[in-house]
């Protein structure tokens, strides 16, 4: 497959402009986010446990580790108090002996290490596997927003920023993990913990066990209160992070652009803004949330000052003993803090949330039209018909309205016209990047909209003016049309079209690295390496958008030669601007706005001086020029 990466050119205006009028109609907003859509805190948190259920026999033990962890760690105040009833005893001599029982003492206090440590190795276990659960449902999550993204339409991608899609995949994904990690093991701990904590209190005492319950409704109250401020402010730091990282990627990409016109401080300036904004939401997410901790344990120390009172009261009257009272007020402590700890992770939750929300967004973005299961007979032939095509990027602007010619296998259709007449929008049209609004394309008589996307671009060899190269060598690079292809049939396509001339100037010659801005060569050997990579794909149809713009004029004319030779036998479909490059064209196209007012050859259509010859003359003819 060779290089089908769309180009950005201005063919796409009205793409664009639809874009633009959606997000001034307020039906997207900045980063492509539906403001229509209300947000469901409850419905995404169900979504994530679903996304677990496959995880649920792991989750069963690790529910039951949990348990008995807190069983345990819950018998261990008990058990102390039980040690200082004994000391207590034997220094007032109520144990029925003189002194202390040593004995008894060292075994319930052994017996409470034992306890301890064994609470610490389930909850070590516990921690461990809800790791693996988090990271394993991750692992599904982003292969599944991976495999989402090759299902959008191009349309999808054309109305979101880049920078904001990236953020979803990467930063919101990464913070659900470390959102899930950090706070779904403190909460199943903290919901066991309140559970066998309360159930202990009332054994011990029902009146102080009241008292300790006193602080749930008032947490309860408190948490809702702060949780239903910092919600929002999680969802703009999240929005405003996708925000900047389009405008980052974006600087970046076009970063000699931006040095060209001096545009340092306007971007300084769009940076700082966004920046700004980022800094105001999440310090405002960070502060709200963050102050349920102090709050809670505020809410505590009056619950445990309460507690040493009346439990102070209930020894001096002998209704409770002291090692019970001591017990107690360490079970008050296990109330609150896991209750306190449930409240502090609500900030962590409340931002994977957010992020979760945002990747289920994209999740349940609209897909591009089924498969086909139709499949091409045979060796392709590269016969291509337009019957009556209507399409348009925006339902109240047309574009290509009722279009229809032939193109014959072995013929070269050239296709000219001014900008924004459609010409690049066409060849999308025969690669089903976008879907038709009516008619049909077909490809040797079968409807490219009943083949499977893969069988017809495989077919299809595409070389663009927006030039991509990926991270790796020369070899690689031009592999890539034919991942099968030898190093031999490599060099021959590199000789075919005279890219192997440049690469032995090279240190590393083919073994030469490139970054994926291609540093390494200049911006005309980037073109003759995306035209050797179509060159090895040897397909049945060559789509060529501008692909000799930017070479010299004597290496045009190399590529026209090495073009002809690659023509030979296939179907090619040819924009252009510079019409010295099309005169041999079998067939010349040309559009305006969406429409073919003129076909033929070259000679046929300057003798008609219409359209195709007013820009034959507009490019070969030099103005007269008056002087004053």
């Amino acid at each position: 497959m060779s290089d089908t990466k769309r180009t950005n050119d201005t063919d796409h205006e009205e793409n664009i402009g639809a874009s633009v009028g959606e997000l001034r109609s307020g039906r997207w907003n900045t980063v492509g986010v539906p403001t229509e859509k209300s947000k469901d805190f409850k419905a995404t948190s169900k979504r994530l446990v679903q996304r677990m259920a496959d995880e649920r026999w792991i989750a069963g033990v690790v529910l039951i580790t949990g348990i008995v962890s807190v069983i345990l760690v819950v018998l261990g105040p008990r058990v102390l108090g039980h040690a200082t009833d004994i000391l207590f005893d034997g220094l007032l001599g109520r144990n029925g002996r003189d002194g202390i029982n040593f004995e008894s003492l060292h075994k319930t206090l052994w017996f409470a290490v034992a306890l301890y440590l064994a609470s610490f190795v389930l909850a070590y276990m516990q921690t461990f596997m809800l790791a693996g659960i988090v990271q394993r449902t991750m692992y599904k999550l982003r292969a599944d927003v991976e495999d989402k993204i090759h299902r959008l339409p191009l349309s999808y991608i054309d109305r979101h920023s880049r920078g904001d899609l990236l953020s979803r995949v990467t930063n919101d994904i990464d913070n659900i993990a470390q959102s899930l990690q950090q706070s779904l093991s403190q909460l199943l701990t903290a919901f066991l913990t309140i559970t066998g904590v309360l159930v202990m209190m009332f054994v011990v005492s029902p009146l102080l066990a009241f008292i300790a319950l006193l602080v749930v409704p008032a947490s309860m109250l408190l948490m809702k209160q702060i949780a239903g401020r910092s919600k929002q402010k999680f969802i703009a730091q999240w929005k405003h992070t996708g925000e900047l990282n389009g405008l980052i990627e974006e600087t970046f990409t076009g970063h000699a652009i931006v040095k060209v016109f001096d545009q340092q401080d306007q971007v300084e300036s769009r940076f700082e803004k966004i920046n700004q904004k980022l800094f105001d939401v999440s310090n405002d997410a960070q502060f709200i949330s963050g102050s349920i901790m102090p709050s809670m344990m505020f809410i505590g120390n009056l619950n445990y000052v309460a507690i040493a009172v009346i439990g102070g009261l209930k020894v001096s009257s002998g209704a409770m003993s002291l090692g019970d009272v001591q017990a107690f007020i360490q079970y008050s402590r296990q109330f609150t803090h896991p209750l306190t700890q449930a409240a502090s992770t609500a900030n962590v939750l409340q931002s994977g949330m957010a992020s979760a929300e945002r990747v289920f967004e994209l999740l349940d973005a609209p897909e591009q039209e089924p498969e086909g299961d139709t499949h091409l007979a045979g060796n392709v032939q590269g016969r291509v018909v337009f019957d009556d095509v209507s399409f348009s990027y925006s339902k109240d602007r047309k574009l290509i309205e009722n279009l229809s010619f032939v193109a014959e296998p072995g013929s070269t259709i050239a296709i000219v016209g001014p900008t924004g007449a459609g010409k690049t929008t066409l060849v999308n049209l025969i690669m089903r990047f976008y879907e038709l609004d009516g008619g049909a394309i077909t490809l040797d008589g079968v409807n490219i909209a009943d083949l499977p996307r893969s069988e017809l671009r495989s077919n299809i060899g595409m070389v663009l003016q927006d030039t991509w190269l990926f991270n790796g060598t020369i070899k690689e690079n031009i592999g890539y049309g034919n991942p099968s292809a030898t190093e031999e049939q490599i060099v021959a396509a590199a000789k075919a079209t005279y890219v192997d001339r440049f690469v032995h100037s090279l240190p590393d010659g083919y073994n030469t690295h490139l970054t994926g801005e291609g540093e390494a060569v200049s911006t005309g050997e980037k073109q003759l390496l995306t035209i050797a990579r179509a060159f090895l794909a040897d397909p049945a149809i060559l789509i060529l958008d501008e692909a000799t713009s930017s070479v010299d004029t004597r290496t045009e004319v190399l590529i026209q030669k090495a073009m002809g030779a690659l023509r030979k036998g296939r179907t090619s479909f040819v924009i252009a601007h510079r019409l010295s490059t099309i005169r041999d064209a079998t067939v010349i196209l040309v559009m305006e706005n969406g429409t073919i007012v003129e076909q033929g050859s070259h000679e046929e259509l300057l003798e008609r001086q219409g359209a195709y010859y007013r820009l034959y003359q507009s490019q070969f003819s030099a103005p007269s020029v008056e002087l004053d």
